[in-house]
């Protein structure tokens, strides 16, 4: 590996840090708490069938040296107009629902008795200081320490569970899956596995930016070098924490909590009994560091997402739309707040509705990620090959597929 291409690595990572958080610390580990091994296909699945969708952002930066948004753009301003509304739509409660798990963990972390509005609060005050002050570069230094470490840990503590053996007893019936209440589960699971299909707008973004501070443009090779490694890293961690779910809690008598600071103590909990007491603060303050870092990472990729969408529809140039990302921060961060403290029942309902919302907006963000890679302004060799292709298509039967059964079961 040469060292320009470990220069490119960063916009992957961050991607591996929004992605290393919901979607494995808490779905993932509820996945094999609930169902044991019984939902590993449903992870493998979403992972694969997500995969070309989520490259395109990438795919498309590199080859043009311009965001996905405007891709959409080029396809039309009904494109964009339709990203706006999933990404508003998602935006204010996906940033609410990260930031409920990192309290809880905070309030644990920090032995604070406090309500989850409040440690929410402190939680967005400090990544809205942590953003002003350092931005891009800080994100990207932090985040490849904190995906290698938290990897490094989590994948130990599985070893050790898989030494220990099951935990629980070996007649527990599994609940169903295809049920209600099942399947709103494993549309949840699938959702945000291993993110939301607009988040490929965030690498895209990123990959300018850091192309801007380092004087850079990635190759292509580089490009999907820097995916292909944060991609890697979210795979192997969401099958680590749904093994760890289904050694560790699957067939006991222990359910986690619908509350955000009773899960945070079950999980650290979770660590503290496989690896030994000595590691419940280190996993405290390493599950705190994680989930902190994908609240640092969401609030940063939707301010410049609809920044930039908003912009490009506006006919902002590029200042104006980074200077816009920048004053939207804490307009992102305070309606989070404002969801936190007058509309959350419970996080694991919140966590539910968010993660199913996006999985039925993922076949439209799935189109136009497809049809924007393939538009004439890429240039032929960098457009997806037949197998990239082939895989898309199964990935649209995938998405439109558990939309519908998942509509059917809820509604009829």
């Amino acid at each position: 590996m040469n060292s320009v291409s470990w220069r490119s690595l960063g916009p992957g990572l961050l991607f591996a840090g929004a992605a290393i958080g919901v979607s494995h610390l808490v779905q993932s580990t509820r996945a094999g708490a609930g169902w044991g091994f019984g939902l590993l296909w449903a992870v493998i699945l979403a992972l694969v069938c997500k995969y070309p969708f989520i490259e395109y952002g990438h795919r498309y930066t590199v080859a043009t040296g311009e965001s996905l948004l405007e891709g959409y753009l080029r396809l039309g301003r009904w494109a964009l107009g339709l990203f706006a509304v999933v990404a508003t739509g998602s935006a204010f409660i996906t940033m609410a629902a990260v930031t409920v798990v990192t309290a809880g963990l905070a309030g644990t972390l920090l032995g604070l008795d406090w309500s989850l509005t409040a440690l929410s609060a402190l939680v967005l005050a400090v990544v809205l200081a942590t953003c002003a002050v350092g931005r891009y570069r800080l994100l990207d230094g932090f985040m490849k320490v904190m995906v290698l470490v938290l990897a490094v840990l989590t994948l130990v503590a599985v070893a050790v569970a898989v030494a220990h053996g099951p935990a629980g007893a070996p007649d527990f019936q599994t609940p169903a899956v295809w049920s209600a209440a099942g399947l709103t589960f494993l549309l949840a699971l699938m959702g945000w596995m291993p993110a939301p299909l607009d988040v490929a707008v965030w690498p895209s973004l990123w990959i300018l930016e850091k192309s801007r501070q380092t004087g850079h443009r990635p190759t292509l090779r580089e490009g999907l070098l820097d995916f292909h490694v944060g991609y890697g890293a979210t795979a192997v961690l969401a099958v680590a924490f749904l093994t760890f779910g289904a050694l560790v809690m699957h067939g006991t008598d222990r359910e986690f909590s619908a509350s955000g600071l009773v899960f945070a103590r079950q999980l650290v909990d979770m660590y503290a009994n496989t690896l030994g007491a000595w590691s419940r603060w280190l996993m405290a303050l390493v599950a705190f560091i994680t989930m902190f870092s994908t609240t640092l990472t969401v609030l940063d990729g939707y301010s410049r997402t609809l920044a930039g969408t908003f912009g490009l529809l506006g006919g902002a140039g590029v200042e104006t739309r980074r200077r816009l990302a920048q004053g939207l921060l804490p307009v992102v961060a305070g309606l989070a707040l404002v969801i936190i403290a007058f509309f959350m029942q419970s996080m694991r309902a919140l966590i539910d509705v968010v993660t199913v919302l996006a999985f039925l907006a993922a076949p439209l963000v799935a189109w136009l990620n497809f049809a924007a890679v393939r538009i004439d302004h890429v240039p032929v060799a960098c457009r997806p090959g037949r197998l990239l292709v082939g895989l898309s298509w199964v990935g649209f039967v995938f998405l439109v597929g558990f939309s519908v059964v998942w509509m059917i079961v809820r509604w009829f």
